[in-house]
């Protein structure tokens, strides 16, 4: 038994190495100082993530880099037809056959919309933001576009969505379709993009759509019966796979490669963000994963 001064020196020593070897096991076992989160590492050419309520940028990986951007163009063509004045979301549009061949000629992903039917601005937003349909995408710029030919109404449309973005201020941005199939000069950067879809995202319309997983629209046929269409799925898998997610957009294509645009909230918080040019549609899940996990650490 040891005592006195000697002794008590020695369990004061023995305190001090118990208190540091505890200090250093838990080093070991993947315990990191307040506020040091690695920075992830994605696949995409490009990311950005903000936090949607202060717009402070929270990650940026070639985020002022032009990319192209594919279907999340879409996000743009909603916030468009939604920020029309005396906007009716319930005035019918009636299907044409340009729609069809386009989508058709183009190999473009649709919403499988029938010749003759008479389906809602609302079910067309429906149709041009889950299933990514680009016949949805031109019955609406027709629709809200102005001049006396298609073409006239498109050109005039596509203006509209530039507009908007010099609204925004974004410098990095251009579009020369309302669907991202474009002729060259469509694109965007992870900032620039995050930033529309943070802006659209405040019209209470988006929102819902963009985080529906599954929507059936009922539409009426050039006989005026009623045709039940088959149901629009949601492409961003994050929905259901990732808790608090609510939105936004996929994109792909052989130029953009596969894109993503995201919004998750959770505690309160939300974030919102963009990959561009990811390298499969699991990459870009995870790359999205990855960035939102880094945010909300953070």
């Amino acid at each position: 038994m040891i005592t006195g001064i000697k002794g008590t020196r020695f369990r004061r020593a023995a305190a001090v190495t118990l208190t540091t070897g505890a200090v250093l096991a838990a080093g070991a076992f993947g315990a990191a100082p307040a506020g040091a989160v690695a920075t992830p590492t994605i696949a995409a050419k490009g990311g950005y993530v903000m936090n949607n309520g202060t717009a402070a940028s929270l990650y940026t990986k070639a985020a002022d880099t032009k990319l192209s951007t594919g279907s999340t163009t879409k996000i743009m063509t909603a916030k468009v037809v939604l920020a029309q004045a005396n906007l009716n979301l319930d005035a019918k549009v009636t299907i044409q056959k340009a729609y069809s061949d386009y989508v058709v000629a183009k190999n473009a992903s649709q919403a499988h919309l029938i010749v003759g039917d008479k389906v809602t601005v609302r079910q067309l937003l429906y149709g041009l933001m889950l299933p990514s349909g680009c016949d949805a995408a031109y019955a609406l710029a027709d629709k809200f576009g102005t001049g006396s030919t298609r073409d006239a109404r498109v050109k005039s449309f596509i203006g509209k969505m530039n507009s908007a973005a010099t609204a925004l201020h974004l410098t990095h941005t251009h579009f020369d379709s309302f669907d991202g199939i474009g002729n060259g000069n469509n694109w965007s950067t992870p900032r620039d993009l995050t930033k529309i879809a943070s802006s659209a995202m405040k019209n209470s319309t988006f929102r819902t759509i963009v985080k529906t997983k599954s929507y059936t629209a009922k539409t009426v046929t050039k006989v005026n019966t009623t045709r039940t269409m088959a149901p629009w799925t949601n492409t961003n898998g994050l929905l259901s796979s990732y808790s608090g997610a609510i939105g936004v957009k996929t994109g792909s294509g052989p130029e953009a490669k596969y894109c993503l645009v995201f919004a998750a909230t959770r505690n309160g918080k939300t974030v919102i963000g963009t990959v561009l040019a990811s390298t499969s549609i699991p990459a870009r899940e995870s790359d999205a994963t990855k960035l939102m996990n880094y945010a909300f650490a953070r």
